[in-house]
């Protein structure tokens, strides 16, 4: 009997061993590598202490109860959700994480929305190398840098820790990666914009944009989906070199619709349209003979920009900086910021061109030099100037006046008369000719004395027929000289009546020929001459001497007698 109780009773420990064995097996399978709740019961600076319901309790990061970011909230008997990794370690804990529990739980929620194309939410908290890291309520995901807006971002500051909505591009479950664009969200946002904002644009239409980009001659402008060219003569009513005086890249402005056309979709915008236009009225304001001040605004190799008020330029030219200062670059008579004072000149409204002076405000020395000398008048000056065609005196210290080549001395009236003269020499003048309103001087040196040839002009009168000597022949004309002193020339039509005697070449030099004058130029003594024009005067008057064929006689006996008398007379 004794014996049956023992086996009984090893049966009944068996069965017992069973039954614990199995529940323990049960309760593995139920736990390990799950998501269960349990109760904080301590918390410590590096661990929170939790109870799950085994036999021991399970050690958890602190930082894994803390949202990226953010310092962790926990406190005991606070209920928790936590993942089982394993019932017990080698220190009899069991192993538990709060991360991956928050883990597991959202990738589920995540691929939900993965599939489904749906929108996330999540919090951009920190940057690593190309992008940025974005919390999605527990899971971890990178933003690369290119996805996080449709323009590069400068600061990416205002963006973090802010809820926002994210597309997954792409999960990896098992290596734990999620990528996510917030630029898809942009884009798809803006694609809405861009519809709604083309099928209600207009001309007029005042609109709110940022300033996407600068260029030398405008900026665009980002209204919302669709971009619109600001011109840089559309910013402002003032001159604006560079549009980056005035704008910033990211700068939020308002403009107004100035051309849409439809079919290009291209949209022209202005800023300055939203202010008054100062040009109004302005023809009253600034009458021609008005004189001001303003600021020197510009300067260009053509002149100078002075702003009147804000808004109004005008344009001083070169021609019209200074009295005296000649060919020289605006820049060396003013300088930007300048105040200057100017007079108005031409008003153009249509053009809206204000054409100023500068010099009209200062004195003429021109017109202060014609009031104090007379023509005829001896001066001496230093010559500053020698060109090819003469000499440029000093008269003042403002003003030359100018001995033309010709004016120097009666006998040489070649380059070579030059030789005589150096830069800086002081010379005698007598005042030939002044005209301040062309800004001009005529002096001669030669005119100080007595014309040694000035009698050799007389009698030298257009018609008359003179005795010349040949001095040169050329292939289309003979030179001649009358009276030693005075020249003349002779061209090859003038050289006979005959067509085939018109060469040059049947003369000689020093032969002498009876010609007229056909033309006098008494300033420089020289003639124009024909031979042709005093053989017909000479038949014309053999015509009228002998008879003409109307009255019986020949042409033969009248020419006859015409040359016998000429035979008569040289003999």
């Amino acid at each position: 009997m004794a014996h049956v109780a023992a086996n009984l009773k090893d049966r009944e420990d068996s069965n017992e061993f069973a039954a614990l064995l199995g529940e323990t097996i049960g309760v593995n399978e139920k736990f390990e590598g799950s998501v269960v709740k349990g109760i904080v019961i301590g918390v410590d600076d590096d661990y929170v202490l939790v109870d799950v319901g085994l036999k021991s309790e399970g050690r958890v990061p602190l930082q894994e109860f803390s949202k990226p970011g953010e310092d962790p909230e926990i406190k005991e008997g606070d209920t928790v959700e936590v993942f089982v990794e394993r019932m017990e370690n080698h220190d009899g804990m069991s192993v538990l994480s709060r991360e991956k529990a928050r883990r597991e739980e959202v990738w589920i929620e995540l691929e939900k929305s993965h599939e489904a194309g749906e929108r996330v939410t999540g919090e951009i908290f920190g940057q690593v190398k190309g992008g940025f890291t974005v919390d999605l309520g527990g899971a971890v995901a990178f933003l690369p840098g290119s996805q996080v807006d449709i323009r590069p971002v400068r600061d990416i500051k205002p963006l973090m820790h802010n809820p926002q909505p994210f597309h997954i591009l792409k999960m990896d479950r098992s290596r734990g990666n999620i990528v996510v664009s917030r630029r898809s969200i942009l884009e798809e946002s803006r694609q809405e914009q861009r519809g709604e904002l083309l099928e209600n644009l207009a001309e007029g239409q005042v609109l709110e944009g940022i300033v996407k980009n600068i260029t030398d001659y405008g900026a665009f402008v980002d209204l919302g989906g669709v971009d619109g060219l600001l011109h840089v003569t559309d910013i402002s009513w003032k001159r604006v070199n560079h549009p980056s005086e005035i704008l910033q890249i990211g700068q939020t402005v308002e403009v107004q619709v100035v051309r849409y056309n439809e079919e290009t979709q291209r949209i022209s915008l202005g800023m300055k349209q939203l202010g008054n236009d100062p040009w109004e009225g302005i023809g009253d304001k600034y009458a021609v003979g008005t004189r001001l001040k303003g600021r020197i605004s510009n300067i260009a190799d053509y002149g100078a920009f002075v702003e009147l008020e804000d808004g109004i330029e005008g344009l001083v030219h070169v021609s019209e900086m200074s009295w005296t200062k000649k060919n020289v670059h605006p820049g060396k008579i003013v300088s930007t910021s300048q105040e200057v004072e100017v007079e108005v000149l031409e008003v153009d409204l249509e053009k809206r061109r204000i054409s100023l002076g500068l010099k009209q405000c200062q004195e003429n020395p021109w017109a202060s030099f014609a009031e104090k000398f007379e023509v005829g008048q001896e001066i001496e000056g230093e010559i500053r100037n020698i060109t090819e065609f003469g000499l440029f005196v000093g008269l003042t210290d403002d003003i030359d006046g100018m001995v033309h080549l010709s004016d120097i001395s009666w006998e040489d009236q070649t380059e070579d008369v030059l030789k005589d003269y150096n830069k800086g020499d002081m010379v005698k003048a007598k005042i030939l000719e002044m005209d301040p309103e062309r800004e001009r001087i005529a002096l001669g040196i030669k005119q100080l004395t007595e014309d040694p040839y000035e009698g050799a002009m007389q009698g030298m009168a257009k018609g008359a027929v003179v005795t010349c000597t040949i001095t040169e022949i050329g292939s289309s004309s003979v030179e001649v000289c009358v009276n030693d002193n005075v020249t003349g020339v002779i061209k090859k039509a003038d050289l006979s009546r005959e067509r085939s005697e018109q060469r040059p070449d049947r003369f000689a030099v020093g032969e002498k020929v009876d010609a007229k004058i056909i033309t006098v130029d008494k300033k420089n003594r020289r003639l124009g001459l024909s031979i042709k024009a005093r053989e017909i005067d000479e038949d014309k008057q053999a015509m009228k001497d002998f008879g003409s064929t109307e009255s019986g006689a020949s042409l033969g006996d009248i020419l006859g007698a015409a040359l016998q008398e000429n035979k008569d007379k040289d003999k």
